[in-house]
């Protein structure tokens, strides 16, 4: 972040003052930040998201030029955000003042200003973007220590970090020669001291529950590959790898048994489906959460025509079908269609997974006496809609996913690291179950407690406790967010409304 900075805020040749005999530092004017962030967003982009021209491809049935051009035109969008940034800061600074040296003042103030703008914009992308991945906060998941600030202040008080010892960076390389050793020894003493928290750990989390994570590893195909004897067959051996998880002891009671989100036609009204969970469920005495197709028959829903959900259903050691979560955000281009007519050429993937209805509540399941906040797949990415779980009462967290869709990328990864960011912002332990892997119990640090291997199918007993109590952000959500946003229009506004023209 640091060479953006300094290439916005120097990026016209220096101005020689005839009095002084020093030169000024000529910033951005607005247009050129607002390239230079672009520039820099796309890069990003393309980065972070490489992903999604195989998923396109392999999954989605997109040629190859259709395929590249949904991962240029996704660079083109989410890109406008870091060119959001640096218009903004480029307006803050600006090259006006009642002397020319005054100048230094406005640059002194930019880097002040740009955590405050970074953190407005990052806000503004979860908010506004279906996509809000790899902020900067989450690079930081991993630091223990430094993470105990995102329980009160969420993920964007770990980008508000980030973004400021780069602006101590960045002015160090602006900064006269006499203090830029000064400024640069403060920068790497700062970002030393904050990354010493990644060799610190507390104490392990006590636990005295165990949950079955089934990692079913059913691979992504065509419709016409479900036969009814493979079908049966999967579920004959879904149900086999889930009575005898990895590290069972004799007598072991297990509280819950997850199946994550699949890619398996696990449709709630089919009753091959729901005998084979319901008897799975019997055997075992436990309650089964199972990742599925939700159907609302049209005479429950009041439509013409069923209604199709991505859902997460729950069911009694009884065998009976006691509740069921909808996934109230859903994935564009993959669960649903934007602007058909407009994206009609990348209608291959919503064929292929399906054109699902939202969801419309965030109660969390109640399995006996414990209270699961399930969401399922990237839902977790979204803070605050995760935190609406807890605030219900939801003493563990469950994200199902189906991270099959990434393939070999890095992106599961990079999914799981944001997932886990959940955990710590709710204080709450975190089971994702996966289904190509890796399917984990997080703690509510944020730590990987047990872990499945990637690309098998087992089934995993991990250890999990109950909380009741909620952190300030729970409780509070993203009040940091919102406060950077309001200094940044603050500043901006003061920024025009008291400025002169230099002479």
């Amino acid at each position: 972040m640091a060479p953006l900075l300094v290439a916005i805020l120097r990026a016209r040749a220096p101005e020689t003052l005839h009095l002084e005999g020093q030169e000024r530092l000529l910033p951005a004017i607005p247009w050129q930040g607002f390239v230079l962030g672009y520039v820099c967003g796309i890069l990003w982009v393309a980065g972070s998201f490489y992903w999604i021209f195989d998923t396109m491809r392999q999954y989605g049935g997109l040629p190859v030029p259709a395929a590249l051009l949904v991962l240029v035109l996704f660079c083109f969008w989410i890109g406008l955000y870091h060119g959001l940034f640096g218009l903004l800061l480029a307006m803050m600074v600006g090259t006006t003042g009642s002397k020319p040296a005054d100048s230094g003042a406005y640059l002194r103030r930019a880097l002040v200003a740009a955590p405050f703008l970074w953190v407005a914009v990052e806000f503004a992308r979860t908010r506004t973007s279906p996509v809000p991945w790899e902020l900067l906060g989450y690079s930081q998941t991993g630091n223990f220590a430094l993470t105990r600030i995102a329980s009160f202040a969420g993920v964007f008080a770990l980008s508000f970090e980030i973004a400021l010892v780069n602006s101590v960076f960045a002015a160090a390389f602006l900064a006269p020669k006499q203090r830029r050793k000064w400024l640069l020894g403060a920068a790497c003493a700062a970002a030393v001291l904050l990354q010493a928290g990644q060799w610190l750990s507390p104490p392990p989390a006590a636990t005295d529950h165990t949950a079955i994570l089934v990692q079913p590893n059913i691979p992504i195909q065509e419709g016409a590959t479900w036969t009814k004897d493979y079908f049966q067959a999967t579920l004959r051996d879904l149900t086999a790898t889930s009575l005898h998880p990895v590290g069972e002891k004799a007598g072991q009671h297990y509280d819950f048994i997850v199946w994550p989100e699949s890619p398996s036609p696990f449709y709630t009204n089919d009753p091959l489906f729901r005998d084979a969970v319901s008897e799975l469920a019997r055997q075992s005495g436990t309650w089964v959460v199972a990742g599925s197709i939700g159907v609302t028959p049209a005479m429950h829903s009041g439509g013409e025509s069923s209604q199709v959900f991505n859902s997460a259903a729950l069911v009694s050691p009884q065998g009976e079908w006691a509740g069921r979560y909808d996934k109230v955000h859903l994935v564009p281009f993959g669960e649903y269609l934007p602007f058909p007519q407009l994206f009609a050429f990348a209608g291959g993937l919503t064929k292929e997974v399906g054109e699902f209805q939202r969801g419309a509540s965030r109660t969390p399941l109640a399995a006996g006496d414990e209270r699961l906040g399930t969401f399922i797949c990237y839902e977790s990415i979204f803070p605050d809609e995760v935190r609406q779980f807890t605030l219900q009462g939801a003493q563990v967290l469950l994200n199902i996913s189906n991270d099959g869709w990434y393939g070999d990328s890095g992106a599961w990864k990079e999914h799981l690291r944001e997932t886990q960011m959940r955990a710590i912002e709710n204080g709450r332990w975190l089971l994702a179950a996966t289904n190509t892997g890796i399917s984990a119990s997080i703690d509510p640090y944020g730590r990987i407690v047990a872990a499945t291997p990637r690309k098998v199918r087992i089934a995993l007993a991990v250890p999990y406790a109950l909380a009741t109590g909620t952190t300030f952000y729970t409780r509070h959500g993203d009040w940091f967010a919102y406060l950077c946003a309001i200094i940044s229009a603050g500043a901006l506004l003061s920024r025009f409304v008291f400025r002169t023209r230099a002479p």
